[in-house]
């Protein structure tokens, strides 16, 4: 993308008042989109995001500046940059670069672009029109095929040049039914840092049919009652309670700042003992995958919670030094545009022991999560408020009719130590995580797990 030598020099010029660190991160990204409404190809997108950012440290102080002009002149102009907002002097630094190869543990067997639109339309369309013909109840159907291949170089003041292609492939289905007046909405998103044979394994129409059915399930539900009290929540997309309630509290972004809950407290007991928590961005063509991150540091296997003790944080470059501790391979950023920092991968919570009937059985009167929705979290108190997208009462231990309107309201650190039962089998979900540096993907998943108790917020 940039030749050695050329990094070699624009490096130099980073550092030449002062800085005693410098790195260059570029990136070239194109991205195809296939929208589907009203039974009809609606738009055909394709979009190239392409520019380079030059970053600097001197101690604490880190100043970051971006161009889209990647030839030598406009990559010098744009270190100069940064050079003269870090400091003032007139340092000689002669900086050495040796390629890495890390490897690519995210075959992609069918690349997008050489696939063409009739190809894609095609398989869009299988899954708009089962969800649009699943139940009269459908009023309205909107899809997306959405295809991305991002390429990024990382260079740096230490000596390490290397690059990465990172292929995903991901459909969307939104369905919405209509019933006395009454409307509600399903959708199912899956993904992976994989090419279009993620269609051999998934089938589009069960994409659509997946959205549809919980439209129609969730339209024809009454509300669920409010109160205190002990919930299921289901694998895949549940863990985004984790990840939001949890996982943000646990990246350098919050914690080397004091800005979180759960700061100032490695090795200490955190969760009950049934939760083992983890971060890896090492999962073979997993949606949140990567060879490296988007500072060339390899993607790890990160242990953040071992049988409710806290053991480790999610840690990029700059916040490293903060914290006194190493990188965790989980420095992250939408595009040369935003600045990185830690941010997490595919974050779940371990199969634990217990059989899911057990776990739905132990439950006389509560809620049965089958789906997740949006929400919010505050990271340094860990308060957050989660729609249920899918519900159902469980009575005497067995699940029982569809409710909607559900909301799960708590706090991040007693939600962990509520978690009283953990399943076998663990499944994830896709989704796209936004924080400050910007808008990622990221995997969220656990087994079925009971929450002991829990504040539901009803209609």
């Amino acid at each position: 993308m940039i030749p050695r030598e050329i990094c070699a020099r624009v490096l130099a010029r980073a550092m030449s008042t002062g800085a005693d660190y410098a790195e260059i991160y570029a990136q070239h990204t194109t991205d195809h989109a296939v929208y589907m409404i009203d039974s009809r190809v609606d738009q055909i997108r394709d979009g190239v995001t392409a520019g380079a950012a030059v970053r600097v440290y001197k101690g604490l102080r880190s100043v970051m500046a971006t161009t889209v002009d990647k030839s030598e002149a406009g990559l010098l102009r744009c270190a100069q940059q940064a050079a003269d907002a870090l400091g003032q002097g007139d340092a000689q630094i002669q900086i050495v670069l040796r390629e890495r190869i890390f490897g690519d543990i995210h075959p992609v067997r069918i690349v997008p672009s050489s696939v063409a639109n009739p190809r894609k339309v095609e398989i869009l369309k299988a899954g708009y029109f089962a969800a649009k013909d699943y139940d009269p109840a459908i009023s309205q159907v909107t899809g997306t095929l959405l295809d991305v291949d991002h390429n990024i170089l990382v260079a740096n003041s230490e000596g390490l040049y290397t690059q990465d292609r990172q292929i995903r492939t991901r459909m969307s289905i939104s369905a919405v039914a209509e019933r006395d007046g009454q409307t509600q909405t399903g959708s199912f998103n899956p993904g992976a840092r994989q090419g279009l044979e993620l269609f051999d394994r998934i089938d589009p129409r069960d994409v659509g049919i997946k959205a549809a059915k919980q439209a129609v399930t969730m339209v024809g539900a009454g509300y669920c009652p409010a109160g205190v009290m002990p919930v299921a929540i289901e694998g895949g997309f549940g863990g985004v309670i984790f990840h939001e309630a949890c996982g943000h509290s646990l990246e350098a972004t919050s914690v080397a700042y004091g800005r979180s809950q759960f700061a100032g407290k490695l090795g200490q007991q955190i969760a009950n003992e049934k939760v083992t928590a983890i971060d890896d961005g090492t999962i073979p063509n997993a949606w949140g995958s990567m060879n490296i991150d988007d500072e060339g540091h390899p993607a790890q296997r990160n242990v953040l919670i071992e049988k409710g003790v806290l053991k480790s944080y999610m840690i990029d470059k700059f916040n490293a030094r903060r914290m006194g501790m190493a990188p965790t391979g989980s420095g992250r950023r939408q595009s040369f545009a935003y600045t990185p920092t830690s941010r997490m991968t595919n974050t779940y919570i371990a199969p634990g022991t217990d059989r899911n009937e057990d776990i739905i059985a132990s439950i006389d009167y509560g809620l049965y999560a089958a789906s997740m929705g949006g929400g919010s979290v505050d990271p340094v108190t860990g308060e957050f408020n989660f729609a249920v997208a899918e519900g159902y009462m469980i009575r005497n231990g067995q699940i029982c009719e569809p409710v909607r309107g559900a909301s799960l309201v708590g706090t991040g650190s007693q939600v962990l130590q509520d978690i009283d039962m953990v399943g076998t089998d663990m499944d994830m979900g896709q989704g796209m995580c936004g924080s400050s540096s910007g808008s990622i993907p990221t995997n969220v998943g656990q087994p079925l797990i009971r929450v002991r108790q829990i504040t539901v917020g009803g209609r």
